[in-house]
């Protein structure tokens, strides 16, 4: 007899549990069919979840077949205990995906899809609530592959010619069967349901006990069991406990056998099973052992974890789906936080996704949470069983942080008498892909032994970004190098070394604030669509109208939790209770408010003491801290990218330390700063293997003055004038340039930048204009030389802002750097950087006061000079000029005809 762990999944009413019912009902398990309305359902057997209706915890039960023993385990469906269910998958294998015919596939469906294609489980589809009106099944099977897979086939049909067309039109091997002998095998089509090429569906109502016979009998028909080594090995997927508080961790047998007494451990600790346990809704059997396929509980173990893996396993992976919400938890007055914290922490067992920490600076206890109702169920969980009432706090977003372009992070960690360097290349990874660690370091530069510990200490932390504290995600580490001494050199020292390259690589590179996001699904009357979609906008999402029926509309769309959360209340609203919504987590994207939220957390990295971002050096026998930015000043191994914006180039580089910068850098030393500061680290264009040695400074030395006395005086080199401009924030504060945007954007962006070449021919400072393109998607940082000055559109994720901030920070000690912003929170961080600030109307007075000198320098210039005879005659030749004249004039011809 075949063994087959078989799971339930669906969007929660879509009546998974009336289908678990139904299962076990015709199965001979259970002699009454229960029902959640009823709260006598055989799986919902907590009274949390007989109260509420849903299904809060996973459990199992056990049916025989003729053909199979088949352990079902059901899954919570609220999107709110979703880890829950994750966690359940990694034992399943098959899945029935329960889908609702009233609703369709829904937003929490396709996040359990989409799970369901991460974990590579087989899938069977059951339509259920088909004997309601209006359920259409055509229209369905279309939903079905347009929105999940075109593998998408309803089995069951009358006509074999169709449904065998169907099939080979998923799989060529299908194709070839049906070709050559007009039939396809059984064989086959379970070859293909378990390679995930076909889906067989459904039509039915659980409730009516419709269709439900026909599911059971094809899973039995159409499924394989697993084939399964003979060396033990164990997946953990569940912590729980018993009434009696004995701790219970839940597995399955993914090889060989488990006998009570046998020893099991991970290489850090090693317990006994004190019992085995065979669970059936709330019910047992103890059983001696424990076979391969088995999904059992075991006691005796105190130190395991859910999603821990045993013996031959080797497949964990990270969790997709993760809490989004942190809430403070309101102890009762007189409750001492350090007695209950203990206590907490056996819910984390359970739980691990609830992340308890205690906050030693705030002195408060915060818990991570999917949602508001695990929240209650939380509350209801402490009372029940420690016996204290607790309440929540308001609940903040769980941001986290990212990079947008590669650098190298060196930690160096130096105190008497200890020794370790660590240089980690940092690189952007896939969005939603998590922190990826990797060596790219020879033996001879490091020692196996070094590099091992350098990536356990890389994966025990979790690592903090430096803009909000919040964790890093979506970056690829690698060690490239690193040093240790002989006799110095001990274990903590690269811990210390790692933490520290970590941190100086995130203040190096471009740090962009993520935030999640909801994938949602809005159904509402078609006359508030405006309403919603307006709000929508408002709320930094997108959205599309994907059906409209007769009166009603659907919309669906991405937008981020923060904005999101509590819109049902609004939606119930205006809609007077006819709108419903349906959200999912759609994994992070960068933050629509980031300087806001960045502001009000006001995060300081630099006063983390914990997560130190410089490194501690010695010299002379003593040990000093050395900051961020100075550093790789002080490194001791080669950086592999090389120096950025000052940092160590080569020896050739040292050599020449004494000589100074010239007066002036041309457009290709500005060429050379950009790619130096901004462009040398953009994933693919990097070409950071490459160890070049530099070609020397661009600059001369400068001629030295002999004073009186015969001292040599070197000459002051006044720094060279540089104007950054906030492109769109000038625009829209200068009244002509607004009106131009609104009709024509590209315009009034070349209108400003004339105007601003004009100007740089008056005022003889080097200006370069930055304009925002961080919402265009892989857009990386562009600069254009548009005459005179520069022009610089941002790369994607980052602002203009960023990009002034960035430069001023860095080259104000180099330059004498004025910025053009109307914005006052970036006034504040420029003058805080030492540089001047000009805000929209004194530019445009500045501007305007240039055109106007020009011009009249300009007519003073060009102004025409008249030269007249008289001024170069003498009194005599004048005096003879008079007279000629006169004779000349009518008074002088009637005074010679009179004579």
């Amino acid at each position: 007899m075949k063994k087959l762990v078989i799971g339930i999944l669906a969007h929660v009413d879509a009546g998974k549990t009336t289908l678990s019912e139904s299962l076990l009902y015709l199965s001979g398990r259970i002699r009454k069919l229960g029902r959640v309305d009823n709260k006598d359902a055989f799986l919902d057997n907590f009274e949390l979840e007989r109260a509420r209706g849903i299904t809060i915890f996973s459990k199992q039960a056990v049916f025989d077949t003729a053909d199979a023993r088949i352990t079902l385990l059901d899954t919570p469906g609220h999107v709110d205990f979703s880890a829950e269910m994750e966690r359940t998958l990694r034992v399943l294998d098959y899945a029935i995906l329960v889908i609702s015919g009233a609703d369709g596939v829904q937003g929490h469906a396709k996040t359990l899809w989409r799970l369901l294609s991460v974990y590579h489980i087989p899938v069977f589809i059951f339509i259920n609530k088909m004997d309601q009106n209006g359920t259409d099944k055509e229209k369905i099977m279309e939903q079905l592959k347009m929105q999940l897979d075109e593998g998408c086939i309803e089995f069951g049909q009358d006509e074999a010619k169709p449904f065998l067309e169907q099939l080979a039109m998923c799989d060529e091997t299908l194709m070839e069967a049906y070709f050559n002998k007009g039939d396809i095998g059984i064989g086959l089509i379970k070859a293909a349901i378990k390679a995930r090429k076909i889906y067989p569906c459904f039509f039915g109502s659980a409730l009516k006990l419709e269709g439900v016979e026909e599911l059971l009998e094809s899973i039995v028909m159409y499924s394989d069991m697993p084939s399964y080594p003979e060396g033990f090995g164990a997946k953990i997927f569940k912590i729980s406990r018993d009434e009696q508080g004995n701790r219970l961790t839940h597995m399955k047998i993914t090889g060989g056998r488990l006998r009570v007494r046998d020893t099991l451990g991970n290489g850090s600790w090693e317990e006994k099973v004190n019992q085995i346990r065979i669970y059936s809704g709330s019910k047992f059997e103890a059983a001696g052992e424990a076979e391969a396929g088995t999904v059992c509980v075991v006691t005796g173990l105190t130190r395991t974890r859910p999603g821990e893996d045993l013996g031959l396993e080797e497949t964990w992976h990270a969790p997709v789906l993760e809490p989004v919400l942190s809430y403070q938890i309101m102890l009762p007055e007189g409750c001492d936080p350090r007695a209950i914290l203990p206590k907490l922490r056996q819910l984390e067992e359970e739980e691990p996704e609830l992340g308890i920490v205690w906050d030693e600076h705030l002195k408060e206890i915060r818990v991570q949470i999917m949602g508001e109702v695990q929240t209650e169920i939380l509350q209801n969980l402490i009372q029940s069983r420690f016996g204290i009432d607790v309440s929540f706090g308001s609940g903040r977003i769980l941001y986290k942080e990212t990079i947008t372009d590669t650098v190298e992070g060196v930690g160096h960690f130096e105190p008497l008498r200890h020794y370790a360097e660590v240089h980690l290349l940092m690189e952007p990874a896939e969005r939603g892909s998590g922190l990826c660690f990797a060596v790219d370091c020879s033996d001879d530069v490091l020692a196996k032994s070094w590099k091992n510990l350098c990536l356990s200490h890389l994966e025990e932390k979790v690592h903090k970004g430096v803009l909000t504290g919040s964790p890093i995600t979506d970056i690829k580490i690698t060690l490239v190098s690193g040093r240790s001494h002989n006799k110095h050199t001990q274990g903590g020292d690269f811990r210390e070394a790692v933490y520290r390259a970590v941190r100086q690589g995130l203040k190096e590179a471009e740090s962009i604030l993520l935030e999640p996001f909801y994938s949602f699904r809005l159904e509402l009357p078609e006359k508030y669509v405006g309403y919603a979609m307006t709000d929508i906008e408002r709320m930094s999402g997108t959205c599309h109208v994907s059906l409209m029926t007769d009166d009603t509309a659907v919309l669906e769309g991405r937008a981020p939790v923060a904005a999101m959360q509590n819109y049902q209340r609004e939606l119930t609203a205006y809609t007077r209770g006819t709108g419903r919504l349906f959200c999912s987590l759609d994994g992070y994207g960068p933050c629509h408010n980031a300087r806001e939220v960045i502001a009000e957390i006001g995060y300081d990295s630099e006063r983390d003491t914990a997560n130190p971002t410089g490194s501690v050096f010695c010299e002379n026998g003593t040990s000093f801290l050395v900051s961020w930015d100075r550093v790789k000043d002080h490194m001791h191994i080669e950086s592999r990218l090389g120096r950025r914006g000052g940092f160590f180039e080569d020896t050739a580089d040292k050599a020449q330390a004494d000589i100074k910068e010239d007066d002036w850098i041309g457009p290709e030393e500005v060429d050379r700063i950009f790619k130096r500061t901004y462009y040398a680290n953009q994933g693919k264009k990097t070409t950071w293997k490459k160890r070049k040695v530099a070609a020397g400074r661009y600059n001369t030395r400068p001629t030295a003055v002999t004073a009186g006395s015969g001292d040599t005086v070197s000459p002051v080199t006044p720094k060279n004038e540089y104007l950054l401009v906030d492109g769109y924030n000038i625009i829209f504060a200068w009244p002509e340039l607004k009106k131009l945007a609104e009709d024509n954007m590209d315009g009034a962006r070349a209108k400003l930048i004339d105007l601003l070449s004009k100007y740089q021919h008056y005022k003889r400072s080097r200006i370069i204009i930055v304009f925002d393109a961080y919402r265009v998607q892989r857009h990386n940082e562009e600069m254009i030389d548009y005459g005179n000055v520069f022009v610089v559109f941002t790369g994607e994720a980052q602002t203009a802002d960023h990009f002034i901030e960035k430069f001023a920070h860095r080259h104000q000690k180099k330059y004498d750097i004025t910025v053009a912003t109307s914005d006052g929170l970036q006034q504040i961080i420029i003058r805080g950087a030492g540089c001047t600030v000009l805000s929209a109307r004194e530019l445009w007075e500045e501007v305007a006061g240039a055109g106007k000198r020009i011009m009249e320098m300009y007519n003073e210039k060009h102004r025409s000079i008249r030269n007249y005879i008289g001024d170069v005659l003498s009194d005599e030749t004048r005096q003879q000029i008079d007279d000629i004249t006169r004779e000349d004039s009518p008074s002088g011809s009637k005074q010679r005809e009179s004579e």
